[in-house]
């Protein structure tokens, strides 16, 4: 299927295998892959890790002193696009429960916000980009040619996030992880600065049961519906 040279926005709740269905599009279809959520966990790992959160707290100003120099960038190889802070690959560290327990919190600063969605739209020059996030199709490009806006239930979400930290080799608890997801999801939901909603033109995933592979189907089918293109 030859798709256009478009950008295509994927929101959603936590876990809801935004990124994972996002990449997939990106492999199958020969799109630029930009994780927004990436961006949000650099920096608030480059928080943690500089002391600019110190028992929970934010010391915004600091951050927002230091953002401007902040160096947070993807690279892309053999096909797979990464997160970096300067020369570092930060992958793995942005990962952690620690950093989800900040990250919604950091995201919700509008200098933050500002500094992502900047560096957002320069990766993004000329299109063929698919992005995914939490105000991608309402906020950063409300322009996009097609939105997807995903959801699944809670209890689902927090068992795939336990999985996959399990399997790099964290000691998760589980009850743990779920309150972590609902607390962000009323953060992420309720925030002043550009909250997680569905956009009126975005079209509803529940992925709650589905496989990888019916996810793949029910984007081609989109994209044939969509932009009247036969496969």
């Amino acid at each position: 299927m030859t798709v256009p040279d478009i950008t295509i926005a994927i929101d959603g709740y936590s876990s809801t295998g935004k990124s994972s269905f996002a990449k997939l599009i990106a492999s199958t279809f020969g799109f630029l892959y930009l994780d927004s959520g990436a961006m949000y966990r650099g920096v608030t790992l480059f928080a943690m890790e500089s002391g600019m959160i110190c028992d929970g707290v934010i010391d915004e100003k600091a951050l927002e002193a230091s953002i401007g120099g902040l160096d947070l960038h993807f690279r892309r190889d053999d096909g797979a696009t990464t997160l970096w802070l300067g020369d570092r690959c930060i992958e793995s560290e942005i990962r952690t429960l620690e950093v989800s327990s900040f990250v919604s919190p950091v995201s919700a600063i509008p200098f933050v916000r500002a500094y992502v969605d900047d560096k957002l739209h320069s990766f993004s020059v000329g299109g063929r980009v698919v992005m995914d996030g939490r105000d991608i199709g309402t906020t950063v490009f409300p322009n996009a040619e097609l939105k997807i806006f995903m959801v699944a239930d809670d209890k689902v979400r927090a068992q795939r996030r336990f999985d996959e930290m399990v399997a790099k080799g964290q000691s998760p608890v589980f009850e743990d992880v779920l309150k972590n997801l609902r607390e962000r999801d009323h953060i992420d939901s309720t925030r002043k600065t550009s909250p997680l909603r569905q956009a009126e033109d975005a079209f509803v995933l529940d992925n709650s049961s589905m496989t990888m592979d019916q996810e793949v189907a029910w984007i081609r089918g989109l994209i044939q519906g969509r932009f009247g293109i036969l496969y």
